[in-house]
């Protein structure tokens, strides 16, 4: 029989309601300095160009790619992808994305060692995560020890999602760094678009939560923390 555990929304809200209110906080911080123009006059594509070459990097392609914030680098084609509020845009909003994705770049260039980890792990936690949910649905119909199973799948997420603060706020640092010295923008000017930067961390922060909770209550359910036995 399928029922309605209240017990997970002790878990599940506090993640959700910080994730909803880092998004809407990220978008609110976008839109906010999205309307504020550098004094450079520099588009996204251009900031993260100059950070690129600055930082002595010549083989980074830059890409425009469809979506909102759906910026990112990746490592496997050394491509900067780039959406096209932030690809075009010439606002500080733009510009801090843009090199915190170059920042990423950096990282790769530079062989920092958290984002080699997260790169590598990649295929083992789309694997594990989507395993993890049908066993775990499967435990709740048969039995505990498959939840811990799925659990421990699970697990290789959250990993990966706490693995991913420190890429993250060190693609920010970076960016917030170079904005300057490479002359992209004024230090008030970076002040703002490190704010965007602090914003969209705290999405990565909610995300990580938010998985740490749901691994915890399933860890409760499979009886490791002494669960119920319907």
């Amino acid at each position: 029989m399928f029922y309605f555990d209240p017990m997970y929304l002790i878990f599940a809200v506090p993640g959700l309601i910080l994730a909803l209110m880092a998004s809407f906080y990220t978008k609110s911080t976008f839109a906010k300095y999205s309307q504020v123009g550098a004094s450079t006059g520099l588009s996204g594509a251009m900031a993260a160009k100059r950070m690129l070459q600055y930082a002595g990097i010549y083989d980074v392609k830059i890409e425009e790619v469809s979506g909102f914030m759906s910026d990112h680098y990746d490592p496997t084609t050394k491509t900067l992808r780039l959406s096209p509020d932030v690809f075009k845009g010439k606002s500080l909003s733009s510009m801090g994305v843009a090199c915190h994705e170059a920042g990423h770049a950096i990282q790769h260039a530079r062989g920092y060692a958290p984002l080699k980890l997260r790169t590598m792990m990649v295929p083992m936690t789309n694997i594990c995560s989507t395993m993890s949910y049908f066993i775990i649905f499967l435990g709740f119909v048969m039995s505990k020890e498959l939840i811990l199973v799925g659990a421990i799948l699970f697990s290789v997420a959250v990993l990966f999602s706490i693995i991913t603060l420190p890429v993250e706020w060190d693609a920010s640092a970076r960016a917030k760094e170079m904005l300057v010295s490479a002359g992209i923008v004024t230090p008030n000017e970076a002040r703002m678009s490190g704010e965007v930067l602090n914003a969209a961390f705290l999405t990565y922060v909610a995300a990580a939560v938010s998985a740490i909770l749901t691994l915890l209550y399933y860890l409760l359910r499979s009886g490791v923390f002494g669960g119920r036995d319907e």
